[in-house]
């Protein structure tokens, strides 16, 4: 759907004021369309999967909500702890999985699984032994901190390689849900029964169709390196790091352009339950859509390396396609206010101390 609005923009919205409030109706629109999410308190579905669980299992996967371990942030296919769905019975994996859906939208969802079937590729294409769990789409691990209660803060994780959420809840509600990670490796599946699949593509589509939008004059502005960074600059660091703003300003794009730059932010924001992108995208707004930027380096075209962030006073997005021949992706989403929901906690620990 996305696609046919970037293609065909007038048939979409006909005209767009530049005021702030213009540009939250025409966002929340698209967010309302696009997301499907039942935005519902998580503490019964987190409480349903931790009662499945095991004394041992749930040992594992339950901490205090101020263990360090919340903050431990990553998303290659390192060591984890948190019981994994290798380790769950039937029960248990249907827990699993509906606090996960219940915790993203339809698309969230959608693309979290698709990742994770991803290493299935992965298994054949590094030709693995089936005894190497090293590429494993049961290797996604479930932490839950605190004790899950609509009544107080508690949060909870999901990771593996390629895919990293962290959630926060208070008074009956997702309070943040990030930092996030997707990616996709391979970018584009080349060959076999999958050939053709790709996880990100409107991530991919959306911003090469910004880039090659942009005049020869406006392109000076965007483009700050001609070389793409070798991967996501703000890493797995529990703090985003604060870049140098680079690239082109909101305000200096042309309505269509505004447009397309609009559908690539709702491509992130949509990821998350409707409410909390609701939530999201009106915060991103009251920081000021005309204080967000554009920046891109490497190239215009598909097949070399190339990336790209979207940056604003309260938001980081980045998007780098540079591993593997430019077909192994990785995007990020860093609330610089409230990443691991710190400001919120705080200012509940304070109340309560």
């Amino acid at each position: 759907m996305l696609v046919a609005m970037v293609a065909e923009p007038a048939k979409f919205i006909t005209t767009m004021n530049v005021r702030r409030s213009s540009y939250l109706i025409y966002i929340l629109g698209l967010l309302a369309i696009s997301v499907q999410g039942n935005g519902q308190d998580l503490a019964g579905k987190a409480n349903d999967f931790l009662n499945s669980l095991s004394p041992e299992l749930r040992a594992k996967a339950q901490f205090s909500l101020d263990d360090v371990e919340r903050f431990n942030y990553n998303f290659v296919p390192v060591e984890r702890k948190g019981p994994t769905f290798r380790d769950f019975n039937e029960k248990q994996k249907s827990a699993a999985t509906e606090l996960l859906r219940a915790s993203l939208s339809k698309q969230g969802f959608q693309k979290a699984t698709a990742i994770n079937e991803l290493e299935n590729v992965l298994i054949v294409l590094e030709n693995r032994s089936k005894d190497d769990h090293h590429r494993d789409p049961l290797n996604y691990h479930f932490s839950i901190f605190g004790t899950p209660a609509s009544d107080k803060p508690w949060a909870w994780r999901f990771e593996g390689h390629h895919v990293a959420f962290n959630f926060a809840s208070a008074e009956a509600k997702i309070i943040s849900s990030t930092p996030s990670f997707f990616g996709s490796n391979p970018g584009i599946v080349l060959s076999g029964p999958e050939k053709g699949k790709q996880v990100l593509k409107l991530e991919t589509d959306l911003g090469f169709a910004l880039v090659n939008a942009l005049t020869e004059t406006q392109l000076k502005q965007a483009l700050f390196a001609d070389k793409a960074p070798a991967e996501i600059i703000t890493g797995n660091n529990r703090k985003a790091v604060v870049l140098k703003p680079e690239g082109i300003k909101f305000t200096a794009l042309d309505e269509n352009q505004k447009k397309i730059f609009l559908q690539l932010l709702n491509v992130f924001v949509r990821n998350y339950a409707f409410d909390f992108s609701e939530r999201l995208m009106s915060k991103i707004t009251s920081a000021g859509v005309d204080n967000l930027s554009f920046a891109w380096a490497g190239s215009r075209v598909p097949g070399v390396a190339q990336y790209y962030r979207i940056q604003g006073p309260m938001l980081l997005i980045e998007y780098d396609n540079t591993q593997n021949n430019a077909n192994h992706v990785h995007t990020t989403v860093r609330d610089l206010t409230n990443d691991f929901a710190e400001d919120i906690l705080r200012e509940h620990y304070q109340r309560e101390h």
